[in-house]
């Protein structure tokens, strides 16, 4: 039985002042949770901060990017995994569609921070999902699946029970649209099945998260088809009630 996994996405949101007050509401609410694993991913520069006022032992911190390079060195503006562990970083969040569409982060690229991170014991949150042209043009599950192998070639499939997996259809990304619970189901269902065409054990245990416009009002239709295990939530992770009745959807 997989246990659920929702991890908030902050994006670029975030001060003090707005952190305190929305930790303040996650920590007043943590016992409320049930049985689901939680984490939350700032901006880098906030994660101490979250780290520091989050109460919770129920609540995890992630980062939302890592650098490629695998030690430090001379890439400025970058954020090694080692400074992520040296933080208690538990998740990084990879491949997300900003960073493949407004950063150019290729499919090779993003392999290789999947593989620098399960090489560090950081868990990666590994982001795949498809344009709305891409689905209308009936390429959805070859993009997909290219997403897939470019990791998979790099780190092999026994790898992946250490991977999470988050399905983001670009097209419900902050946009209030929502794939339709047997749509995300469709998609999981094919992402899970082309892992056990690998590994039927891996494909089994592996988290796939849906991510798209996941509200308090759809998430338990969404957390309730049998292969979405969870889900990576943007623009509600940044609203405590909002966030806390989500997790308690998934759990």
């Amino acid at each position: 039985m997989r246990k659920p996994f929702v991890a908030g996405n902050w994006k670029m949101h975030g001060s003090k002042a707005s952190i305190l007050s929305l930790v303040t509401g996650l920590n007043a609410q943590a016992n409320q949770l049930g049985d689901v694993d939680v984490a939350v991913c700032p901006p880098a520069i906030y994660v101490d901060y979250a780290k520091r006022t989050i109460s919770s032992e129920a609540i995890a911190v992630g980062a939302q990017n890592m650098a490629v390079e695998p030690v430090q060195g001379a890439f400025t503006g970058e954020v090694s995994v080692e400074m992520l562990k040296d933080f208690d970083c538990e998740y990084v969040i990879l491949g997300h569609s900003e960073r493949r569409a407004i950063f150019g982060e290729t499919d090779a690229e993003i392999a290789q921070k999947v593989k620098v991170a399960l090489t560090n014991n950081v868990t990666p949150i590994l982001c795949v999902g498809e344009t709305l042209e891409e689905r209308e043009s009936g390429v959805m599950e070859s993009v997909i699946a290219t997403q897939l192998d470019a990791v998979l070639d790099v780190v092999g499939i026994d790898a992946f029970s250490s991977v999470v997996i988050a399905y983001e259809p670009v097209w419900a990304i902050g946009t209030g649209v929502t794939a339709s619970p047997a749509q995300a189901q469709e998609v999981h269902a094919f992402i899970r099945g082309k892992l056990a065409g690998l590994n039927s054990a891996v494909a089994e245990k592996v988290i796939i998260q849906y991510g798209g416009s996941v509200k308090p009002d759809n998430a338990k239709e969404l957390f309730g088809q049998a292969d979405i295990d969870g889900g990576l939530i943007g623009g509600a992770s940044l609203n405590a009630d909002d966030f806390i009745a989500i997790c308690k959807a998934a759990g």
